[in-house]
């Protein structure tokens, strides 16, 4: 088959709106629950962006913000993803929060690796996404593969299934 023909089946593929469905159902309803995990206990939220080192400790507005505000981001987004509303953007935001999380996970796991003298493989910590302490490398490629899904949901010119879609249609 040529390149042109591989296209023609990619586009005739996503044009059917399955794999977009499957894409935002996976990640909004992952993102929804993973935000709804952090959304009721704040503090926990807190000092687990805390490790990270990567926001000022002093004024505490920027780590109470964060520790408030980016569980309610993960739930919005992801139930617009789930309804098919502003799909784009919410893949959007995904991507770039998956885009800032993988390195600093990836960091946190070098540094404890440095700390404790751990094997990177055997790595395991809470690394903040509400699903509790995780094993790092595994962790990194999850990640890996629900960015390259936010990143579909950007790329993917199909609507249908949609709620934007059926609204547009009125």
């Amino acid at each position: 088959m040529t390149g042109n023909g591989n296209s023609s089946l990619i586009r005739r593929l996503d044009e059917t709106g399955i794999p977009l469905l499957l894409v935002r159902l996976v990640l909004g309803g992952l993102f929804v629950w993973m935000g709804s995990n952090k959304i009721g206990h704040p503090i926990d939220f807190l000092k687990e962006i805390r490790e990270y080192h990567a926001l000022p400790e002093s004024p505490a507005v920027f780590l109470n913000t964060a520790a408030i505000v980016l569980p309610w981001l993960e739930v919005v987004a992801g139930v617009a993803l789930i309804v098919g509303v502003f799909v784009r953007g919410a893949s959007a935001i995904f991507t770039v929060m998956l885009a800032v999380f993988t390195p600093a996970i990836l960091i946190r796991g070098l540094q404890i690796r440095a700390e404790q003298g751990t094997p990177f493989f055997e790595i395991a910590f809470d690394c903040g996404c509400g699903a509790g302490v995780v094993v790092t490398w595994k962790k990194l490629l999850e990640n890996s593969g629900l960015g390259l899904l936010a990143l579909y949901g950007i790329l993917s010119l199909s609507r249908r299934f949609c709620l934007e879609h059926w609204w547009d249609r009125r």
